[in-house]
């Protein structure tokens, strides 16, 4: 073995990266260590191209294995699966940064492994892998524009803390994901309570000086581990060809870019791609034209880039007519479902969003199991793309990674402004189910889910609302653009989505197709966002301002009682005695929490109030002149015994039955049978007489 390993200091905590001990037969492999937390990554790489390949192949996958944190995975089968949408989503985080920096026109197959081995609760692994897979790749032969780095910044009392804890976690205001080179940003994910744009940009600067400190360490390692590159022979378009193509195309293509309307204008795209390949099989036969049938598409994709990236630099003009820092046209709707607890429709241009709120009791909190301890989820969001969306037939089912991801940013930016369960003790379910799309429909689902949650009476801080910024970068000169359509966000350099309220950011995501940006467009891009955000919320409050005073009829209902801690036993009951028998006799849903904590949920407020009053009675001191129905349970030659709470029994004595004489008790009553009483008497040692009311 020939092990090698770096090591580094960043804010008082020691990084290092081992390679060469494991996974010798990986074109690279690493071990990323922090504190007692191990990430292991390996990349293959295939040397050729898979012939007819036109796209770059690239697979992240990022596991956290259970054992990782001395756990067994809680399936029925006691190992790990699918991936869960933690997994997912940080494999994206990964994905995201790397992918621009592979040489352009790379299409190799290439494959990244990233694996947790240890966990100590303490170091997160997510920077670690984005460590490790950029340093397996600096290493490996195949060829690679990096290294990455990536780090967590959180914000505790003012102060930026890099790579936090999830103790130090809870605390804070932000969490900052943000990967980039020694020169640039690359990818950003954050997560924030309403801080403002100057607060974020100083965490992406503080972000950034950690970043270029892990990336020295990965030069480090290169200059002793690393391999000599693959020399990748990248196939060269024919100029005399492309010019061909654009002195007989290129005005044709133009007018097809500036039609108005998504679906017209790209059946007009696509109608202009046709007339080139046919031009293209007349000119040079069958033969001649399938061997270049690539080269073609590409030559026709090359030219649309160039005139749609041309026209916004030079003459600031838009595809669909809009000034660069004009957003489409918004409408917006609540309460369009008359039987969900909530509803809007939102609609920004071709894009539309309809969300919907579902309440629910404490059974209705998802679990969510991982390398921490199992915990119960009560806000979620989830964010559904049918193919009908954008005029395809797609029969894939279940979510992929995108849908996971655009749900996961659009349920934390709605998260930021939620009541606390204390104040609103309900689960909270959002859908947002994409009607049509033409790029930002993350975002639209933002400003349904808003809109949603006050008409469902959710009582909110205040509205949030997102917009989609994006990019077109020349050799000298940029132009930021404000709510990028679809067409802008795939011919452009980036995709920059901002939400927030009116008194700032909950939720940031960046993702670049260039080798980074520098602070100046983002300063510039988050002050036009705040601009964009500001106008898209005048619009959603002038049709719903705040939230509605009355849930739905169809919502269920939940009160909270608090008990003394000492009692939650009694009220639980041996085997769950008592506390099932209150919800057989009233139909309500119970949750008990820690500290003695009672939610109590049912479709109607007499079952809640019937409820309340079976949970006082017995997590109190049953107190003289208190009026109860009492069960009979045993019938003697002396009384009744009564059930007046469950496991709270009193006597009914005989002479306080009846006025008239009764000789036999067994004659006039059975067990079961329900009698009002008051509490006449509770002696010294708790025992309790009633009379007849």
């Amino acid at each position: 073995m020939n092990k090698k390993v770096v090591k580094t200091i960043v804010n008082d905590v020691e990084y290092s990266i081992e390679t060469g001990r494991m996974a010798r037969q990986a074109d690279g492999a690493v071990l990323v260590r922090s504190g007692d937390t191990v990430v292991f990554a390996a990349v293959v790489g295939l040397k050729e191209a898979k012939e007819g390949t036109d796209f770059f192949p690239l697979t992240v996958n990022y596991t956290e294995k259970m054992y990782a944190a001395g756990r067994i995975p809680g399936n029925f089968f006691k190992r790990e699966g699918r991936s869960s949408t933690e997994e997912t989503l940080i494999s994206r985080l990964i994905d995201r940064p790397i992918r621009p920096l592979f040489p352009e026109g790379f299409v190799n197959e290439v494959s990244i492994t990233i694996q947790v081995l240890s966990y100590d609760s303490n170091h997160l692994p997510e920077p670690l892998a984005a460590i490790a897979a950029s340093a397996a790749l600096s290493i490996s032969p195949i060829p690679f524009l990096g290294p990455i780095a990536g780090v967590i910044v959180g914000m505790i009392d003012g102060q930026f803390v890099i790579n936090p804890s999830i103790a130090q976690l809870e605390k804070s205001k932000l969490h900052l994901s943000i990967s980039g080179t020694k020169d640039a940003i690359m990818m950003v994910e954050a997560g924030a309570e309403l801080i403002s744009e100057e607060e974020m940009l100083k965490a992406l600067e503080v972000g950034h000086d950690a970043i270029k400190k892990l990336i020295i360490l990965q030069d480090d390692l290169v200059k002793i581990a690393g391999k000599e590159k693959w020399v990748i022979n990248i196939p060269q378009l024919d100029k005399s060809l492309v010019q061909e193509i654009e002195n007989k195309f290129k005005d044709e293509l133009k007018s097809a870019l500036y039609v108005t309307g998504k679906l017209d204008k790209y059946q007009a795209i696509d109608t202009c791609k046709t007339n080139v390949m046919a031009y293209a099989l007349d000119k040079f036969g069958e033969e001649k034209f399938s061997a270049q049938k690539m080269d073609l598409s590409k030559i026709f994709s090359n030219m649309e880039s160039n005139i749609v990236r041309e026209a916004i630099l030079k003459d600031k003009k838009r595809s669909d007519g809009r000034k660069i820092d004009e957003i489409r046209a918004i409408s917006c709707e609540v309460d369009v479902l008359p039987r969900t607890h909530g509803s809007a429709l939102f609609t920004r241009g071709e894009t539309q969003s309809l969300g919907i709120v579902t309440l629910g009791a404490g059974k209705d909190e998802v679990l969510v199991d991982g390398l921490e301890e199992a915990f119960k989820k009560r806000f979620f969001l989830h964010y559904n793309f049918p193919a009908f969306s954008v005029n395809e037939v797609n029969g894939r089912p279940g979510p992929g990674r995108r849908e996971i991801g655009h749900g996961a940013l659009a349920e934390r930016a709605v998260s930021k402004i939620l009541p606390k369960n204390d104040e609103f003790p309900y689960i909270i379910r959002i859908v947002s189910e994409i009607m049509e799309s033409n790029g930002s429909s993350s975002m639209a689902s933002i400003c349904s889910a808003s809109l949603a949650l006050m008409q469902a009476g959710v009582p909110i801080k205040e509205p949030v609302s997102g917009i989609a910024m994006g990019l077109i970068k020349g050799p000298d000169s940029y132009t930021i653009l404000t709510d990028i359509a679809g067409l802008e966000d795939h011919l452009g350099d980036m995709d920059f989505k901002v939400a927030g309220g009116r008194n700032g950011i909950t939720a940031l995501q960046m993702d670049i197709k260039i080798n980074g940006i520098t602070f100046e467009i983002i300063k510039e891009s988050l002050s036009r966002a705040k601009t964009a955000r500001l106008e898209i919320l005048d619009k959603m409050v002038a049709v719903l301002s705040s939230s509605s005073k009355e849930l739905s009829d169809y919502a269920p209902r939940i009160e909270t009682i608090q008990i003394p801690e000492d009692k939650v036993g009694g009220l639980i009951g041996p085997g769950g005695k008592n506390i099932k028998a209150i919800i057989e006799r009233t139909g309500v849903n119970i949750d008990i929490s820690d500290g003695g904590r009672v939610s109590i949920s049912a479709v109607d407020k007499a079952s809640i109030d019937a409820a309340k009053r079976e949970i006082n009675g017995i997590c109190k001191d049953p107190e003289k002149g208190e009026i109860y129905t009492g069960v009979v349970k045993k019938i003697t030659n002396f009384g009744l015994f009564l059930e007046f709470l469950p496991g709270k029994e009193g006597l009914l004595h005989i002479s306080k039955v009846s006025d008239k004489f009764l000789k036999n008790l067994e004659d006039a009553f059975k067990v079961g049978d329900e009698l009002e009483v008051k509490i006449e008497e509770v002696d010294a040692r708790g025992r309790i007489s009633f009379i007849r009311v």
